[in-house]
C-alpha cells in the first residue's frame, strides 16, 4: 500500500504532460496522508458545449478520501488507499465507485519498504523514461460544520504478488500491492469510464517501464 508519494514537482512539466489549462496553487510536493496536493478530474462544465472548456482540471485535495458523511478530515489518514477488489462496497469508497468519480493523481514517484534485507529500507519507484506516473484513483468532497468545501482522493491499489518488481516489497508474510498506473494515452478514457466498465483499467504496469531507486542514510543506490 502506498502512503508516501512525490506529486510533480514542476508545474510546467505537470501542465504539459496532463494537458492541462489551470494548476492550482499551493499544496505539497513530499505527500503523506491528510496532506494536500493536485489531483485531476474531468471539467465540470466540459458537456456544456463550450470547446473553451478544458477536458481536465486539477483541484487541490486531501491525500486520504474524506467521505461525505465523515465527522472530520482524520478519516484521511486510513484512506489515502482503496483496494480494487472491495471498493465497491466498503463505505468510505462505494459512493464515489458508484458515481464513477474518477481522478488522476499525478506522481513523480512513489515509495515502498524493500524488507529483502531484513530491514525495511524505502524505495522510491518512478518510470524509467523520467516522465510522470497517471495514478488511478477516486475523488470526492466534504463540508465542514463551518460549510467550507474540502476535496480528498484516494489511490486504487491491486494484487501485485505475480508482478516481477512489485513482489520484492513489504513483509514476506504480507500480500503484495501496488498501485494503478494509468497509460497515458487512457487517460481520458479513465476519466470518462462508468462504474460498469471502471473494473477495465485496473491492470498491473509493465516492470520494464518501472525503476527502483534504494534509500539508505547518506546515499541512494539504483537496483
Amino acid at each position: 500500500m502506498c502512503s508516501h508519494f512525490e506529486s510533480v514537482k514542476e508545474r510546467q512539466v505537470l501542465k504539459d504532460h496532463f494537458r492541462l489549462g489551470n494548476v492550482p496553487e499551493g499544496g505539497k510536493w513530499d505527500m503523506w496522508p491528510g496532506y494536500l496536493g493536485p489531483f485531476i478530474r474531468r471539467h465540470k462544465f466540459v458537456d456544456v458545449g463550450d470547446d473553451a472548456v478544458p477536458e481536465r482540471e486539477a483541484l487541490l485535495g486531501s491525500f486520504g478520501l474524506i467521505p461525505h458523511w465523515a465527522t472530520d478530515t482524520k478519516i484521511a489518514r486510513q484512506t489515502y488507499n482503496a483496494r480494487s477488489e472491495t471498493v465497491a462496497v466498503k463505505p468510505s469508497y462505494r459512493d464515489a465507485w458508484k458515481k464513477a468519480h474518477h481522478c488522476i493523481i499525478p506522481a513523480d514517484a512513489f515509495y515502498e519498504p524493500d524488507w529483502r534485507s531484513g530491514k525495511a529500507i524505502p524505495t522510491r519507484i518512478s518510470r524509467v523514461d523520467g516522465e510522470p506516473m497517471g495514478i488511478a484513483g477516486l475523488w470526492s468532497w466534504w463540508k465542514s460544520p463551518k460549510g467550507d468545501v474540502q476535496h480528498s482522493y484516494t489511490m486504487l491499489t491491486i494484487n501485485a504478488n505475480e508482478h516481477p518488481l512489485m513482489k520484492q516489497f513489504h513483509k514476506p508474510t504480507d500480500e503484495k500491492r501496488m498501485v494503478v498506473i494509468l497509460p497515458e494515452d487512457r487517460y481520458d478514457e479513465w476519466l470518462s469510464a462508468t462504474p460498469e466498465t471502471s473494473s477495465d483499467f485496473l491492470c498491473l504496469y509493465p516492470a520494464d517501464a518501472m525503476k527502483c531507486e534504494a534509500f539508505h542514510a547518506g546515499h541512494q543506490s539504483l537496483f
